[in-house]
């Protein structure tokens, strides 16, 4: 099975940002989408159909509470923590 750094660095990973829309506004990773953990619930349609879903946030915190949220609801993703593990991954 390929790892998820490999599947980051081919581009084919979708990488959810959990921060606030100021916090996404001030520095991501290219390619990712901001949705804020706080809303999780009501775009869970839009998440259902993704594959390679790698969560970030700043620190891990809210990552990781968006990984039990998604994981509880059936949907497979990781969590990489801070948006800077995820960016270094995509760009060495």
């Amino acid at each position: 099975m390929e790892k998820i750094e490999d599947i980051i660095k081919r581009g084919a990973a979708n990488i959810i940002d959990v921060r606030t829309p100021g916090e996404f506004s001030g520095g991501h990773v290219a390619g990712s989408i901001n949705i804020p953990l706080n809303t999780l619930p009501a775009k869970m349609d839009e998440i259902k159909d993704l594959e390679n879903i790698v969560l970030c946030c700043a620190s891990g915190a809210r990552s990781r509470s968006a990984y039990d949220f998604l994981s509880s609801n059936g949907i497979d993703c990781y969590d990489l923590g801070s948006w800077m593990n995820v960016n270094y991954i995509a760009n060495n």
